[in-house]
């Protein structure tokens, strides 16, 4: 239940937008960031696959370590 997924895109230092799976959505934070997660959040596949990220990625490997 501690384990969190954070997916982040930058450009030159800047976060333009960031899906968190405690949120299970994309939150934008530049004008940018904040039309393409609200785009990213109308496309259900889009979503899934971030969501399903938390199982692939952070839940296999924290078994292993």
């Amino acid at each position: 239940n501690d384990i969190e997924y954070i997916y982040s895109e930058y450009y030159n230092k800047m976060e333009y937008w960031r899906f968190s799976s405690s949120v299970g959505k994309y939150v934008g934070y530049t004008e940018y960031g904040v039309k393409n997660a609200e785009r990213f959040n109308k496309d259900a596949s889009i979503l899934a696959r971030r969501k399903a990220e938390k199982e692939r990625y952070c839940k296999h490997n924290i078994d292993i370590w």
